[in-house]
């Protein structure tokens, strides 16, 4: 499988373009439109229980979408929900990547999917939790809300990052979740919940908007009943 990017950075929509009889692995609502003759299927990848666990517990769809290309090849056109960027994750089968909720887009065939913990937050109405866990050799498409900024940490070298804006990691990145500040009145006044404080070596991918907040602020302007 070959990405194509376009309509960067606000708008980004991903071209999957596959070879003849090549599946591709694709988040149930994310298709735009495909090449003709484009054969698509739906399932729960590896069974219900996991599917489950995929929707409740890692924030995805309970379904996959399955696209296997014609005898002659095609593509996919695939687009995140949110307005923003698209980012490629070229795998070498040696790091694994973690995927925040609502992050994954795509990925090629090469590429298995499992859900991983990830920390308390989202017990607690907040970000973290349990993540999309991605392992094997291929390329894994991510979305996020607003741009991608790349974080390269450095053995020994730290960082703290806002839950809600992280969008991916390394394997290689040693990571812990926690509150930002104590009791309910402080989290209040910074607007804060849960971070991410992360010790490379390795990368990290971050949006600059957070879509949790989009959707306080929608619900602060909704007429009351």
């Amino acid at each position: 499988m070959q990405v194509q990017v376009r309509h960067q950075p606000s708008f980004a929509v991903a071209r999957l373009l596959l070879t003849p009889h090549e599946p591709a692995q694709v988040e149930s609502g994310a298709m735009v439109a495909t090449s003709y003759g484009m054969h698509m299927q739906a399932s729960t990848q590896g069974g219900v229980m996991k599917g489950l666990g995929r929707a409740i517990l890692g924030g995805e769809s309970l379904f996959v979408s399955t696209y296997t290309a014609p005898p002659n090849g095609g593509w996919v056109d695939v687009a995140p929900g949110l307005p923003g960027d698209v980012r490629i994750i070229e795998m070498d089968g040696r790091v694994g990547w973690c995927v925040t909720r609502g992050s994954w887009l795509a990925n090629s065939h090469g590429i298995q999917l499992e859900t991983k913990w990830g920390g308390f937050g989202n017990l607690f109405g907040g970000e973290g939790g349990f993540l999309t866990h991605a392992v094997g050799q291929g390329q894994l498409v991510v979305a996020c809300y607003g741009a991608i900024d790349v974080v390269n940490l450095q053995p020994g070298e730290y960082v703290t990052i806002d839950s809600g804006h992280v969008v991916a990691y390394a394997d290689t990145v040693q990571s812990q979740l926690r509150k930002v500040s104590q009791g309910v009145i402080q989290s209040l006044k910074s607007g804060e919940g849960f971070v991410f404080d992360f010790a490379g070596p390795g990368q990290i991918l971050t949006q600059t908007r957070n879509p949790d907040a989009l959707l306080a602020w929608l619900i602060a302007r909704m007429p009351s009943r």
